[in-house]
């Protein structure tokens, strides 16, 4: 797992957080919501802090899969991308990318709890639920300019009536000024929740579909039943862009249970990939006194133990931290996660020559796995022998290709040709992390310097000209 960085809008000109966000599955128990926030306005309030880890990443393809078939969505354009929260919360963003908090992993119990998630957002992507709100949000701001502009000629109308003053005729204009803007927001909430009550329908047809019971999103929603139970007579459901859970399940339990795939259980291999994952997340979150909670010393399960040798090399006991990550993939031989972490541990304690044999073994069972090779091209570079070089760009540049998003892999890799003294490739490396970043300036000036040097018409030379051209979206008209 990749340490966790701090989202700073736009992240990459191409994948940036997009002009709306929609709402997800569980967020919207408070009643003072807006219709929408745009994710980057929202992201400039507070830090949106990112998570990458192959392993956790895989596992949520795998589970993802059978859903996006059903639901006709295409797996290879559509991201899921972790969020460093620990609130129980998942969303839609720019119709491609499903964005979920850790919270959803660490607090759901079985895979079916998963799944039953992404089959809700892939009901608002299916449902095209984003660019049918931009439509709802524009019909409703032009209600809104003419309720204001009625009431604006009710306070003249009313002044006048006065003798210049507002007298009660101005109080009930003032009032026609703020109803008709409250009465589009109610509108849009109430939009908003059909477009929920559709996402919900849409899952359980796509876990039926798919094979797959339903029983996990009624898990789900009755977690926020019982939650939001002490708020449901306080709360009024009009001002909601989320049905009342008890609402929710209701609506679906008939539907979900006419499945015949209600009662199926999780297979037992996927119950324990989401068990080492739910342990991966608490050894790099939580601190060690939680990790000893949620998982006794008594507790021998693999996943136990994983918990605790993340635990342990976060805290400095590497001997322990290796030893039992030995242990592990003693067990499990094939596991490329068990490796991918004792080459991170090694790596991270500045013994790259100890990890590159072992990150080798990863990408060997893991050859899909960018992150993976990101981290061993870095330990190549970190050896610091001239003779790894070649094979440290020749890893890092299959990192990049797979992970474009990457900041880190560009920046590893503008080192690697630096070292090998390919200054044009590392100045165009440095564009690209700087790209990534949003940092145009310094993009553009790397790249432009790289495309001197490039060779014209090369491919490397078309990605710098992309950059050199390229105009932020604050400098598009």
């Amino acid at each position: 797992m990749t340490a966790a960085r701090t989202l700073s809008p736009p992240r990459s000109p191409a994948r940036s957080l997009p002009a709306s966000a929609r709402r997800g599955i569980v967020a919207a128990l408070s009643g003072a919501l807006t219709a929408v926030i745009p994710a980057a306005a929202e992201a400039q309030k507070r830090s949106i802090s990112l998570i990458r880890d192959a392993e956790i990443e895989q596992l949520l393809r795998d589970y993802a899969a059978p859903i996006f078939k059903a639901a006709g969505i295409n797996a290879r354009g559509t991201r899921i991308i972790l969020i460093n929260d620990r609130a129980f919360n998942a969303f839609v963003a720019d119709g491609k990318s499903i964005f979920v908090n850790i919270g959803v992993l660490m607090d759901a119990a079985t895979p079916n709890e998963v799944i039953g998630v992404l089959a809700h957002e892939s009901g608002h992507l299916a449902g095209g639920h984003l660019a049918r709100l931009r439509q709802e949000i524009q019909g409703a701001q032009i209600l809104s300019i003419a309720g204001l502009l009625a009431g604006a000629g009710a306070v003249v109308a009313g002044a006048r009536s006065g003798g210049g003053s507002m007298g009660n005729a101005g109080i009930g204009a003032m009032g026609a000024l703020t109803g008709p803007q409250e009465l589009v927001r109610r509108s849009l909430l109430a939009y908003q929740r059909s477009e929920e009550q559709a996402a919900d329908r849409a899952a359980v047809r796509y876990l039926g579909a798919a094979g797959m019971s339903a029983k996990g999103m009624l898990t789900v929603f009755g977690r926020f039943a019982e939650n939001s139970a002490f708020l449901s007579r306080s709360i009024d459901p009009y001002t909601l862009s989320h049905p009342m859970p008890t609402e929710r399940i209701a609506q679906l339990e008939t539907l979900a249970k006419a499945s015949p795939h209600f009662n199926k259980l999780d297979p037992p291999e996927l119950q324990a990939r989401h068990d080492l994952m739910r342990a991966k997340l608490m050894g790099f979150v939580e601190r060690e006194a939680g990790v000893a909670r949620r998982y006794g010393i008594a507790d021998r399960s693999m996943a136990a133990r994983y918990a605790r040798a993340i635990s342990d090399y976060r805290s400095g006991r590497m001997a322990q931290a290796l030893a039992t990550i030995d242990q592990l993939s003693a067990e499990e031989p094939r596991n490329a996660y068990f490796l991918e972490l004792k080459g991170q541990a090694l790596l991270e304690a500045g013994r790259a020559r100890e990890a590159v044999p072992v990150l080798r073994q990863a990408v060997a069972l893991a050859p899909n796995g960018g992150l993976i090779r990101q981290m061993l091209g870095h330990a190549l570079l970190s050896t610091g022998q001239p003779a790894l070089l070649d094979e440290a760009i020749r890893e890092l540049s299959n990192a990049a290709s797979r992970e474009p998003d990457s900041a880190d892999a560009h920046q590893h890799l503008s080192n690697a040709y630096a070292a090998k003294g390919n200054i044009a490739m590392a100045e165009l490396s440095a564009a690209q992390y700087a790209f990534v970043k949003g940092d145009w300036t310094v993009a553009h000036t790397q790249a432009s310097r790289a495309l001197g040097k490039l060779p014209k018409g090369s491919p490397a030379a078309l990605r710098a000209r992309d950059i050199v051209d390229y105009v932020p979206p604050d400098k598009q008209r």
